[in-house]
């Protein structure tokens, strides 16, 4: 039997939460409880003075947030605009012209929607930490999950056996 298409915001179960100091917030998954199947969506709390990770870019995956409670800021590549209630945000693949984070900088708890396309291959750069992340799933499955430092860049043939192959 397939999933209700719809849910209430207030059904949703908090089932991912951070406190790693200033990135300290909830998410509560929404797409799978739904039945979504190319876009992924979820609701996130965020505390006063919090964001919920770190600023980044996406290569595969666009997303858009919209705001339902609090006030806030964005920064996105190298601009920062104020967050209100009901404002929408598109963030589009790129590079670090298009990096977002949302920030928390009002004295109550803010709370988005967050939706986004889902890729089987993704790539995700921290231009504030020169970190990249590179994941691939399917049907929802991670199959590889790695972040490194950007800086840690090799050869193509790195550690490779150059000599003739081996019979």
């Amino acid at each position: 039997m397939s999933p209700k298409p719809l849910m209430n915001l207030d059904e949703v179960v908090f089932d991912d939460v951070e406190e790693n100091g200033f990135y300290t917030s909830s998410r509560g998954q929404i797409s799978d409880h739904i039945g979504a199947r190319q876009l992924g969506y979820n609701l996130t709390v965020l505390p006063p003075g919090k964001a919920q990770c770190p600023f980044h870019n996406h290569h595969g995956e666009e997303e858009m947030f919209l705001i339902l409670e609090g006030e806030g800021e964005l920064r996105f590549g190298e601009q920062r605009y104020p967050l209100r209630r009901h404002d929408v945000i598109a963030c589009p693949t790129g590079g670090p012209e298009v990096a977002h984070q949302i920030i928390n900088t009002g004295t109550t708890t803010m709370r988005y929607l967050s939706l986004s396309t889902l890729m089987e291959l993704e790539a995700c750069e921290y231009p504030d930490s020169q970190k990249v992340l590179i994941s691939s799933s399917i049907g929802g499955q991670r199959r590889l999950r790695k972040i490194f430092r950007a800086e840690t860049d090799v050869d193509y043939y790195d550690r490779e056996d150059l000599g003739k192959a081996r019979e």
